[in-house]
């Protein structure tokens, strides 16, 4: 079995390939920086410059599947130049991926994408699944459904789609965490305005299981990466805070400070989706990291009953 990854050498990409091999599957990944291509019998590098329509063919000899994570970090401030990169890193390299399977011909099966929540309406009381078809109102929202819309295409191909909807990842190798632990750890961390915003989040193993879990399984469609219980941006800052022995001692962070601090990009810290797990579940998936208790327990290395 031999896949093809998008994004590799990302904090997901690393993850997943550990999965993969864990299975004895081979996998064949794309980068844009040549100094990070290596070739070795169960983990090879190919180059590929989505900007420039370049792309290595042999990348996807005897590939049949294609897990797409590529896409520009979104946690990095919205100027109008970096929003059009967010952008054309998700929508151009999936252009480039089926132009070449559809031009070439190849083995491929399925192509499992990564997507985010973050297409989901901002609301408080709403509980979010895959049927839903509002589209939040913000840039978030646009890239999310743009990127999608570029996936669906591989259907064209008989290629079976699978769009993963991701929430905050949980890694203590970078993303969310370290961010969120950081004014913890030094006595200064608070909740952000009402603190109600919910966020779903998951566990970094878990989301990487459900890949391949979406790959053995052959899922067709759309899945939310989130685990079953979210929580709201109170619960979460006063559980790490739990977690980390420090106190919670500051008020609540203004929406209008953090306006200034972060510009548009405040709203991944503002925006509230409480988004379900059933349809994953439904499908058999079993969640290693179903709380965030225990999540966070095991991020921190520490014993269940210290949280």
């Amino acid at each position: 079995m031999k896949v093809l990854i998008t994004g590799a050498t990302g904090m997901i990409g690393q993850e997943l390939v550990k999965v993969l091999h864990e299975n004895n599957v081979k996998v064949n990944y794309l980068s844009t920086s040549k100094d990070k291509l290596v070739s070795k019998e169960n983990y090879k590098g190919f180059y590929w410059n989505p900007s420039t329509n370049e792309i290595d063919i042999n990348a996807f000899d005897g590939v049949s599947v294609i897990y797409h994570l590529a896409g520009a970090t979104v946690a990095k401030r919205w100027t109008s130049s970096y929003k059009k990169e967010i952008l054309d890193s998700r929508t151009i390299p999936t252009r480039l991926l089926f132009s070449t399977l559809e031009k070439n011909p190849n083995k491929v099966t399925q192509i499992i994408s990564a997507s985010a929540i973050g297409i989901y309406p901002n609301s408080l009381g709403a509980i979010y699944n895959e049927e839903n078809t509002g589209v939040d109102n913000s840039f978030l929202g646009e890239v999310v459904q743009k990127w999608e819309n570029e996936v669906d295409a591989f259907k064209k191909l008989n290629i079976l789609v699978t769009k993963i909807r991701i929430g905050i990842v949980l890694s203590n190798k970078g993303g969310a965490l370290p961010q969120m632990v950081t004014p913890i750890k030094y006595g200064v961390g608070a909740a952000f305005g009402s603190g109600k915003q919910y966020q779903s989040w998951i566990h970094v193993e878990d989301l990487v299981n459900i890949f391949y879990y979406s790959q053995v399984s052959e899922l067709d469609g759309i899945y939310n990466a989130v685990a079953p219980h979210p929580v709201t941006n109170s619960a979460m800052t006063k559980e790490i805070a739990n977690v980390l022995k420090r106190p919670l001692w500051l008020p609540n962070i203004p929406k209008f400070v953090m306006k200034m601090i972060l510009g548009e990009m405040y709203i991944l810290v503002f925006s509230s989706q409480s988004v379900s797990a059933l349809k994953i579940l439904n499908q058999g998936y079993q969640f290693k990291y179903a709380t965030i208790e225990k999540a966070l327990a095991d991020l921190f290395k520490l014993k269940k009953h210290s949280i």
